[in-house]
């Protein structure tokens, strides 16, 4: 008999390759199916991307030492050069992994299309991917798990993520949003324009000079919006941009020292401010595409956040020179928002009267409720997300282990709030929520401002089996953290800020009945790992078997 089954109709109906399911058209009397998008091949219009010119002149190095920085923002008609070019092609789909399997893989996604596109536009990007891709493995720790090769997005293994309690710059998380330029810093200087009453060009000797600035030093927890994001995606797929949104886990955090100048003192010496201006754009020497457009790397600051003295110039990062996957040779690094505020390889700073207007502040990075999807988002439905929530995250044990322990399981992890609150208490579950355990405050690290506070605990449990561990931080204006995941869902796989939550099989060692089972497993050499493979011996002997049901009685009734 003919069959209309596929090979894999029992994953697709599972929902195990959710992306080859058919959507379900149920707005007209009947069921229309329709089908997930296919790929049809490349398509270049070779007559149409020849007219634009030669890449090598159109998109030339800008300035001598700058290896890698292309300025859009000046150029309006080299950007319409670029859109030519990359709307007269097509480019294959990114890998889909939201509704399929996340690859086996490090780098787990190869940034497919970022890579086509610098290429595509050519010129000084052409070399960009190759060299990024150098530097991450120069500078980044050998265990680093690199989420997307270009642009760089990576993150620490869970054993590394709060081993101590100010992250190593070699392990410090990474979010790129473009190459990485390189930066001589002889030839390095930036502009601090709009409306201020004198603009002025500096170069980084200029604001080192301790005479004319003071030094801050700050230590500071920086941390990603998509942290945990693979708790929001195993749940509940979400928007997927052109950078392909990182399956980030919980290591996308990251406390570093940085020496630096208060912003503030740069605008005081440019005269202050003129004409109502209220807030600060920042400019990256980085190269960003969004919708086949390609722009510099802006967002901006409120006045507000600048006058307090939070938004840092920095050129050191844990008494180094910013590596250059940082920022090299400077950055901005604005305390308790959102890391993608805080600008990498800084060249421009634009004093305006209203929020920017670039995508990544107007267009992206923003909190939807959750009934916005691709069917009906529109980006005025958002909060633009600024200050981070309270928020936490359990390292050790990992979801799905095994742990034997004598009562109680040994766990490790960290706890930050934004907007310069701080995590004022930390408490654990192991019933999934039910009842709760304070970590003692002993066990956390030392309380800041502007920090995370790692922590660790041994968590009673008497139970055995699978249970659920949560954490959860109270800050000290005592907000908390929501309980499910699907509290905090949203389009844009954003903040997870919802109690952390891990499934792990405790076996329990002080229970007799277990301490003799598992003497056992060793005694015989019998394989106890994985926990689902069968035991190889009788777990009782038939005489102990007979024997219970002799004083016991059947199962069974007479009447």
């Amino acid at each position: 008999m003919e069959t209309l089954n596929r090979p894999d109709e029992w994953k697709i109906e599972q929902g195990l390759s959710g992306a080859k399911l058919p959507f379900l058209d149920q707005s007209g009397g009947e069921t229309v199916l329709i089908a997930p998008h296919k790929w049809e091949g490349f398509v270049k219009d070779e007559a149409a991307i020849k007219s634009v010119g030669d890449p090598n002149k159109l998109f030339t190095r800008e300035l001598d030492g700058w290896k890698g920085y292309v300025e859009w923002e000046k150029y309006p008609e080299k950007k319409a050069k670029a859109h030519k070019i990359l709307t007269s092609q097509t480019f294959p789909p990114n890998p889909e992994y939201q509704m399929g399997p996340i690859p086996d893989t490090n780098p787990v996604l190869p940034g497919t299309h970022w890579k086509m596109w610098h290429h595509a536009v050519g010129g000084e990007l052409t070399s960009i991917p190759d060299d990024s891709w150098a530097i991450v493995l120069r500078e980044k720790h050998p265990d680093m798990l690199h989420l997307l090769q270009f642009p760089y997005n990576g993150e620490p293994p869970k054993r590394l993520v709060t081993s101590k309690a100010v992250t190593p710059n070699p392990l410090h998380f990474v979010r790129n949003h473009g190459g990485i330029p390189l930066i001589e810093k002889d030839k390095f200087s930036f502009v601090l324009d709009g409306l201020v009453a004198n603009p002025k060009t500096y170069t980084l000797d200029d604001i080192m000079n301790e005479s004319r600035f003071p030094r801050m030093e700050k230590l500071v927890t920086m941390q990603c919006s998509g942290t945990r994001r693979i708790e929001q995606i195993s749940l509940y797929p979400g928007q997927g941009d052109e950078v392909p949104q990182a399956p980030w886990a919980e290591g996308a955090i990251g406390t570093a020292k940085y020496v630096g100048i208060s912003l503030k003192k740069l605008i005081k010496d440019c005269g202050g401010l003129i004409d109502g201006a209220k807030h600060l754009e920042f400019y990256g020497a980085d190269t960003y595409f969004k919708n086949d457009e390609v722009m510099n790397y802006l967002v901006s600051v409120p006045w507000s956040k600048v006058k307090a003295n939070e938004v840092i110039l920095a050129w050191e990062m844990n008494g180094e020179p910013l590596p250059k996957i940082h920022g090299y040779p400077l950055r901005v690094v604005v305390l308790g928002y959102i890391g993608a505020r805080s600008v990498k390889w800084l060249y421009r700073i634009k004093a305006l009267k209203d929020p920017s207007l670039a995508p990544v502040q107007r267009k992206e990075y923003l909190y939807f409720n959750q009934q916005v999807g691709k069917h009906n988002q529109r980006p005025t439905a958002g909060i633009q997300i600024q200050e981070m929530p309270v928020s936490s995250a359990i390292m050790s044990p990992w979801q799905k282990q095994v742990v034997i322990h004598n009562g109680k399981i040994r766990c490790k992890g960290w706890a930050y709030s934004g907007g310069g609150r701080w995590p004022e208490r930390v408490e654990l579950s192991a019933d999934g929520g039910f009842s709760w355990y304070e970590v003692p405050v002993e066990n956390l690290s030392e309380k800041h401002k502007w920090t995370w506070r790692t922590w660790e605990f041994d968590l009673p449990c008497d139970v055995e089996g699978w249970i659920e561990i949560v954490c959860r931080c109270w800050d000290n204006s005592l907000n908390t953290q929501p309980l499910s995941v699907r509290a905090a869902w949203n389009w844009g796989l954003h903040v997870t800020s919802s109690a952390h939550r891990i499934s792990v099989y405790s076996i329990n060692k002080s229970r007799a009945l277990t301490k003799d089972r598992l003497a056992k497993f060793e005694h015989i050499g019998a394989p106890l790992a994985p926990l689902t493979w069968p035991e190889e011996f009788q777990t009782q002997s038939w005489e102990e078997y007979n024997a219970y049901f002799e004083k016991n009685g059947p199962r069974d009734v007479d009447d």
